[in-house]
């Protein structure tokens, strides 16, 4: 059984590799981003204060997001891959402080490693569907019809946090706070794995699995 976290950029493609992972070991993915855009689209409490934040490419704050996947942890049966938490230290931290009061640790962390300027390639050029969760690139994963979904839902849209100057804000906080967590998790003798994302999709599952394999 194994616990991991996935760490890396906007669009460096964290969900790609879960998805990966998920099929090879059986492991729960606990997306935090999923879990958010659950929680708005509900409209709860919790979706409408972290609305602002996220549409803006800002942090969702430590408290809202620290309760929601530690409680979604504690929950989980089997082990897990962590995607988008924890994205600052503190939340490493407090990570750490409740894992330990249950008898639990994370195993490894996974760091996903992509230069921005192609960060910024990927995210400024994906749309998606709203009605399906389709989701294209009008580069790399083209619709068969432009501005279109391909299962004939209608036009595609991007996403807010999707537009140029919110992705140069999110790559901004990720040097500025979500970086640091590598560094806080070699402070703690945690194994660090370091996968270069900047290849094909096929070679990063097939670097991330060889990596895990020696885990195992």
């Amino acid at each position: 059984m194994m616990r991991l976290v996935l760490l890396g950029p906007p669009g460096a493609g964290k969900g790609t590799a879960c998805m990966s992972i998920i099929e090879n070991y059986g492991l729960i993915h606990m997306s935090s981003g999923d879990i958010l855009r659950a929680e708005r689209a509900a409209n709860s409490e919790l979706g409408q204060k972290a609305q602002g934040y996220m549409d803006s490419g800002q942090l969702v704050p430590d408290d809202v997001i620290i309760g929601m996947m530690i409680g979604a942890i504690q929950k989980a049966e089997g082990g897990y891959v962590l995607d988008g938490f924890p994205r600052t230290v503190l939340q490493g931290e407090e990570l750490d402080k409740a894992l330990d009061a249950i008898g639990g640790k994370i195993d490894a962390v996974l760091d996903l490693q992509v230069p921005d300027e192609v960060i910024e390639a990927r995210m400024t050029g994906r749309r998606s569907c709203p009605a399906c969760g389709g989701v294209y690139h009008i580069i790399n994963l083209k619709p068969k019809v432009e501005g279109q979904c391909d299962k004939g839902c209608g036009e595609l849209t991007q996403r807010a946090d999707d537009v140029p100057e919110v992705v140069a804000n999110r790559l901004k906080i990720y040097h500025e706070q979500t970086a640091a967590v590598v560094g806080y998790y070699k402070s703690v003798d945690k194994k660090i794995i370091e996968i270069n994302a900047n290849q094909a999709v096929d070679d990063v599952k097939a670097s991330v699995i060889a990596e895990l394999d020696k885990l195992s």
